[in-house]
């Protein structure tokens, strides 16, 4: 079998699409780094200043984004492993159990993704509320501990990646339901966990509507609600609220360096199980 082999204009095109995509964080370094009196000459800097340090620590006091990065860690590492957990037990029963209403209980659910967030926004307060949950991290949370999508995710992917005739056959040798999805399920699930417990986590960290509506600055802000908080006043400091979202986006580039390798080998298994 011949090889492929990329020539230069593969090569161009690639540099070109990685440069597109980093420059949005080069430029939020670099930003981060000058004085709000350059950000705003023309033309703006295009290299780094001598002002990093200085404005990382006045946003990390302003925007208290020590407490800020800790609740948005655990606010988005709890409804990642939630989501990924109770969307893998939905997907596995509506891809291979067979129960009466299942196709419209399924229609139900993907239907429930076409209706705006916006609309249950004030039911939900008004429930947090009644609870006392204003302004803690479970009012974050349990809203979104499962979602639609990542049932819809799971199922499509078990359909295919899991034969029924393994669950049967574990069945037949005494496999309790519960071993079943421990020793069968959730290792033939694995890269479809993977992938759908980083979009989420991503997702969940990058929250900022309803975090905004239940959080406060003062009490358990997530990241991008005590980012708000800076470069207050008459003349908005650009710098300081640069170096604040460059606090905030590098825990999840330290996520990626960490864990890129297994996510996107879970996702060629997955390709490859398909």
């Amino acid at each position: 079998m011949r090889s492929l082999r990329a020539g230069r204009l593969t090569y161009v095109v690639l540099a070109l699409f990685t440069a597109g995509s980093l420059f949005p964080l080069v430029w939020t370094a670099i930003a981060a780094s000058r004085s709000n009196t350059r950000l705003a000459q023309t033309p703006p800097p295009f290299w780094f200043g001598g002002n990093l340090g200085h404005n990382l620590r006045v946003a990390w006091t302003d925007a208290n984004m020590g407490t800020a990065l800790l609740n948005t860690v655990i606010v988005a590492g709890t409804v990642a492993a939630g989501t990924v957990f109770f969307s893998t037990l939905a997907g596995f029963a509506f891809a291979k159990l067979r129960f009466r209403g299942s196709r419209g209980l399924l229609a139900l659910v993907v239907g429930t993704m076409l209706i705006p967030p916006q609309l249950s926004v004030v039911p939900l307060y008004m429930l947090i509320a009644k609870l006392s949950w204003t302004d803690r991290l479970q009012a974050v949370i349990l809203p979104t501990l499962v979602g639609a999508f990542g049932v819809f995710f799971m199922r499509q992917y078990l359909v295919h990646a899991l034969p029924m005739e393994l669950v049967e056959a574990a069945r037949t040798d005494g496999a309790s339901s519960l071993r079943v999805l421990w020793h069968v399920v959730f290792p033939a699930a694995r890269p479809a966990m993977a992938v759908l417990g980083m979009l989420t986590f991503v997702m969940a960290w990058n929250d900022f509507f309803w975090p905004i509506v239940a959080l406060t600055q003062n009490g358990s802000p997530t990241v991008q609600v005590a980012l708000t908080g800076l470069g207050r006043g008459y003349i908005p400091d650009q710098s300081v609220i640069m170096a604040g979202a460059l606090l905030g986006t590098l825990p999840l580039l330290l996520v990626f360096l960490v864990f890129g390798r297994q996510i996107v080998g879970g996702i060629m298994q997955g390709a490859v199980k398909g």
